[in-house]
């Protein structure tokens, strides 16, 4: 994007973030990366020196998909930011089924809580999607924190968030059918609100499902169901013939 013409001379004019402080820069930290991790309520508003000084002894990693992060009781010696792709947190159940528990993705972070919680995962966690960690070792962590007050404040504004996001799924699991998940899912990912449109399923139906705490052919059987209301499936692309349509059955 430029600027107007002034005489001979155009300006060129950039939005982008600037890149990151030397200290981040070693952390393998990209300039948008560090723009990701702002964003968390852990760090917001605190300077590249600070920021730098608490995220020491971090490194940036590239993970596979179904790549294991870590399991339920194993001492929590890490916590971790999501930078590109997703990651899921699950629990075994005794018959060996697994119930998922969140998916994470980029700009959101997890185990922060689990480093203070007796110092145990609570769950499992394994990447859905592949991308790249920010994974910070705990010990290091904890030292800076207590050196830091302010960031104990932020690391409560985290976890509350994040007990936000399990009581609103709760909520759904509780009074919301497979359809009405489904239907919500959709309508959030439509970048209008009346007419056609079409849009490409964010993952693939597997990880959708699990997001959806659901199995995915049940998943297959809302989507079948959804036919009768205007939306075919193609693949992983989904032609929603009137989004209004839509609405009025979600509110339903």
């Amino acid at each position: 994007m430029f600027s107007g013409v002034l005489g001979k001379r155009r300006h060129k004019v950039s939005n982008a973030p600037p890149d990151p402080a030397p200290g981040l820069h070693q952390l393998g930290l990209t300039r948008e990366d560090v723009a990701v991790v702002r964003g968390l309520p852990l760090f917001q508003g605190m300077s590249d020196h600070v920021l730098a000084h608490l995220l020491g002894g971090g490194l940036v990693r590239s993970y596979e998909r179904r790549t294991l992060l870590f399991l339920q009781g194993e001492a929590a010696f890490r916590l971790f930011v999501v930078l590109e792709g997703s990651v899921r947190l699950f629990r075994s159940t005794p018959d060996g089924q697994d119930s998922t528990i969140a998916m994470l993705g980029a700009g959101e972070s997890l185990a922060e809580a689990a480093i203070f919680d007796g110092g145990r995962y609570p769950v499992n966690a394994c990447v859905a999607e592949s991308g790249r960690l920010l994974v910070v070792p705990a010990a290091s962590f904890l030292a800076r924190l207590r050196e830091n007050p302010d960031l104990a404040l932020n690391l409560l504004a985290a976890m509350s968030r994040h007990l936000r996001r399990l009581v609103a799924k709760i909520e759904q699991l509780s009074s919301h059918s497979a359809l009405e998940r489904v239907t919500e899912f959709l309508l959030h990912l439509c970048p209008a609100d009346q007419g056609q449109v079409e849009i490409d399923l964010p993952q693939d139906k597997v990880l959708i499902a699990a997001r959806l705490n659901m199995q995915p052919e049940t998943l297959s059987r809302a989507l079948a169901r959804l036919r009768a209301h205007g939306v075919t499936t193609v693949g992983s692309r989904l032609v929603i013939e009137d989004v209004e349509r839509l609405h009025r059955l979600a509110q339903r």
